[in-house]
């Protein structure tokens, strides 16, 4: 059985070969009711667009980029987001792991941009916080967009969560427990993302009466973790809580307080925030918030080809709401 081409979706539609291009190409001035005619045909047909035949009819290569931070927790989640919108939008997608402390992070985002003539680049921290990451694309002219802003002012092109205020729901989760001694475990100070995670602690902490405490900065990682734990259970008066800006780091608290000999969550309630595998692994498992990585990926991707399909488009924030997931780590506070 021979492939379908557009001539056959067209006609199993009822439409012109140029009102099939428009829908796989999602542009604007679409009926949606014909949007949907020429979607059912598609299917219908098992149609493949021919990216060889599309690229060469247009200026655009139908190929996107994803810039992330190699050995990345997170990866696997927004790869799978990225490709299953790119599948919908007929594109395809290069990925490129790269070191954000690379001197030559800048080259290899200049050469991605432009000797392989992607169409437009999905950036996730901490690359996308990089000195002069934006600037060299908005130089280079290629649309991008970022997942998980590093301002919150930033009105530019990008997916987020919101962060600060379910950060600030953990602090009324443990409030509500009775604890009043809540510390918290900074995240590295170069991925900014983080900031409002640290600012939603804050805003808790000062909508219930409490006084911050001490908020050592850790490197993401479960080591600095661990150290930032010894620090705060050296304290005295002790936390009673000690909340993470991130899951590896909230491992590494566990473990200082089991080598103290303090009780989790008996003694000591223990917080992470993402949701990693590992935190539904650990004893005990660990209260954390979990993003909808995916679908953050999957709207990521959606606006940028909506971006490259549409060059005159203002900017576009979208913001997902996170949740809390409660776990054995978060328990009363001690009398």
């Amino acid at each position: 059985m021979s492939k379908a081409t557009i001539d056959d979706v067209a006609r199993e539609a009822g439409v012109s070969i140029k009102t099939v291009s428009r829908v796989l190409n999602g542009e604007p001035l679409v009926r949606d009711a014909t949007r949907d005619r020429v979607k059912q045909a598609i299917v219908a047909l098992d149609y493949r667009p021919n990216a060889s035949a599309r690229r060469l009819a247009g200026k655009r290569t139908y190929l996107l980029g994803l810039v992330y931070q190699q050995n990345s927790s997170y990866a696997s989640r927004v790869q799978a987001g990225v490709l299953d919108a790119c599948r919908d939008r007929h594109y395809e997608l290069l990925i490129h792991p790269c070191n954000e402390k690379g001197e030559a992070l800048l080259g290899e985002i200049r050469e991605l941009a432009a000797s392989r003539r992607v169409d437009g680049l999905l950036l996730t921290p901490p690359i996308s916080d990089g000195a002069g990451v934006r600037e060299l694309l908005d130089e280079l002219r290629v649309p991008s967009v970022v997942l998980s802003k590093a301002d919150e002012g930033d009105a530019g092109w990008s997916v987020d969560t919101n962060d600060r205020h379910i950060s600030r729901q953990l602090i009324e989760h443990l409030e509500g427990l009775g604890h009043r001694r809540i510390a918290y475990v900074r995240g590295h100070p170069d991925h900014k993302a983080m900031g409002n995670r640290y600012r939603g602690y804050l805003d808790g902490m000062a909508a219930a009466g409490l006084e911050s405490m001490a908020a050592p900065v850790g490197d993401n990682a479960f080591e600095s973790g661990r150290r930032c734990g010894k620090e705060l259970l050296g304290l005295n008066p002790r936390p009673t809580a000690i909340v993470c800006a991130n899951d590896h780091m909230a491992a590494g608290v566990i473990r200082a307080a089991h080598e103290a000999g303090v009780s989790v969550p008996g003694d000591l309630s223990v917080t992470g925030f993402d949701d990693i595998p590992l935190a539904g692994q650990l004893t005990p498992g660990l209260t954390t918030v979990r993003q909808p990585m995916e679908d953050m990926a999957h709207t990521a991707a959606q606006l940028l080809i909506d971006r490259v399909t549409n060059p005159g488009m203002e900017n576009n924030a979208h913001v997902l709401d996170s949740a809390l997931v409660l776990r054995d780590s978060t328990g009363p506070a001690p009398d």
